[in-house]
C-alpha cells in the first residue's frame, strides 16, 4: 500500500495506545476531479494533529477546525460528503466542481488498527471490514484485483505491502528507473552480480543485491504487486530472471531491448519450462511511446507502462514503443508503384 497511508495507521494505532482520541477519515468515492484517490487517509488526533492526506488541503483544514473546536466526541463512524455545490467545491478547493465523500471513523482499541499492521507486515494482502453501524471491523483475505467498497453501510478497504520493483542490471538507465521508481512509493530491488556495475551506486532507498537475477526473483517470492524489469541485454543474466518472473504471478514483466532482440528472446524461453501464454505475458520492447531518448526519459516511459498495467489501462488504449515504430516505419515507406505495360 501506499507509504503515507502505511504512515496513517502506524500513528494512528500509536496514537491509540497513548489513550489519545483519533479520528481516521478514508476517501470513499469521488465524482468528477479529485486530488487524492479512493483509499487515501487521514488520521487527526484530539488536539488537531494530522498525517495523511485526502485532499488538496482545504478538507483536511475543515476537519481539523472542527475537531479543535468541537473535539472528537462521535463513537460511531459517518459517511460525510463535500462540495455536492458549485460554492462548497470553491470553498473546499476541489478541482471542476468535484466532490468527494469521506468515512469518518473514531478509533479505539478494539478497532483492530494494530492487528491490521501485524498482517501488513507479514507481507499479507488483506481486507478491513468496517461496519459503520456497530463500527466493528474485521480483516479477511484478499486478493490483488480487490478493490474499496462502499453500499453506505459497510466500506471494505485493500492493505497490504507495498508495491515492489526487481530490477535486473544495475546500469544508468537502471539509476534512473529506480530513483524515479522510489518517488513512486516502490519498493526497490536492483540486482547485479557483475561487481563493476554496483560499487556506485548510492540511490537511497534502493536495494542493491549481488546474487543471481534468478535466485533473486525465486527469493523475492514475487507476488501480483511485483514488477520485474530487465535492462542487462546479457541472456545469461536476464533470460534466468525473466524464466523465473514469467513463471509468477508478478503483474508485469519487461525486457529491454529492440523487437529483433526481443523476438530472439522469446525463441529462447521457449527452451525454458514456460509456456506461449507465459511467454506472451513479456513485455518488450518496453515502455510506452513518449519518443524518449535519453536514459531518464526511456525510464519514465516504462515506469509508464507499468504504472497502466498496474491499474488496468486496456492495451488498445496504450501505444507500446514497438507497435508505435511499427507505425513510423510504415508511414516512413514510400510506396510502390506498379507499372503496367499496354
Amino acid at each position: 500500500m501506499d507509504s503515507v497511508d502505511l504512515e496513517v495507521l502506524k500513528r494512528s494505532a500509536e496514537w491509540v495506545d497513548q489513550g489519545r482520541r483519533v479520528l481516521l477519515v478514508t476517501v470513499v468515492k469521488t465524482w468528477g476531479s479529485s486530488p487524492r484517490p479512493e483509499g487515501a487517509m487521514l488520521a487527526v488526533r484530539d488536539d488537531g494533529h494530522v498525517v495523511g492526506s485526502v485532499s488538496g488541503g482545504c478538507i483536511e483544514d475543515d476537519i481539523i477546525d472542527r475537531v479543535r473546536r468541537d473535539g472528537i466526541r462521535a463513537t460511531r463512524c459517518e459517511a460525510v460528503t463535500y462540495g455536492v455545490s458549485a460554492d462548497e467545491a470553491r470553498r473546499f478547493g476541489l478541482p471542476c466542481g468535484g466532490t468527494i465523500q469521506l468515512v469518518l471513523e473514531p478509533l479505539n482499541r478494539e478497532s483492530g488498527i494494530l492487528a491490521l499492521l501485524r498482517e501488513i507486515e507479514a507481507g499479507h494482502l488483506v481486507s478491513r471490514r468496517l461496519d459503520l453501524g456497530s463500527g466493528y471491523a474485521t480483516l479477511h483475505p484478499a486478493r490483488a484485483i480487490d478493490g474499496l467498497s462502499f453500499d453506505g453501510k459497510t466500506l471494505v478497504t485493500i492493505h497490504g505491502p507495498r508495491y515492489r520493483l526487481l530490477v535486473i542490471g544495475a546500469s544508468q538507465l537502471s539509476k534512473y528507473l529506480a530513483q524515479i521508481a522510489v518517488g513512486l512509493d516502490y519498493q526497490v530491488t536492483v540486482c547485479d552480480p557483475r561487481e563493476e556495475y554496483t560499487e556506485t551506486w548510492d540511490i537511497p532507498g534502493v536495494t542493491v543485491v549481488r546474487t543471481m537475477p534468478d535466485d533473486t526473483a525465486v527469493a523475492m517470492k514475487l507476488d501480483e504487486r511485483c514488477a520485474v524489469v530487465a535492462l542487462t541485454h546479457d541472456p545469461k543474466l536476464d533470460d534466468l530472471a525473466l524464466m523465473v518472473a514469467l513463471g509468477s504471478k508478478a503483474f508485469y514483466v519487461g525486457a529491454l531491448g529492440s523487437r529483433a532482440n526481443n523476438d530472439k528472446r522469446r525463441v529462447r524461453l521457449k527452451d525454458f519450462d514456460l509456456d506461449d501464454a507465459d511467454i506472451a505475458r513479456l513485455h518488450g520492447p518496453i515502455g510506452l511511446y513518449i519518443g524518449s531518448r535519453t536514459p531518464p526519459e526511456i525510464a519514465i516511459s516504462i515506469l509508464a507502462e507499468i504504472t497502466a498495467i498496474k491499474y488496468g489501462v486496456p492495451a488498445e488504449a496504450r501505444i507500446n514503443v514497438a507497435i508505435a515504430k511499427a507505425r513510423a516505419q510504415a508511414a516512413a515507406t514510400p510506396a510502390c508503384t506498379v507499372a503496367h505495360q499496354a
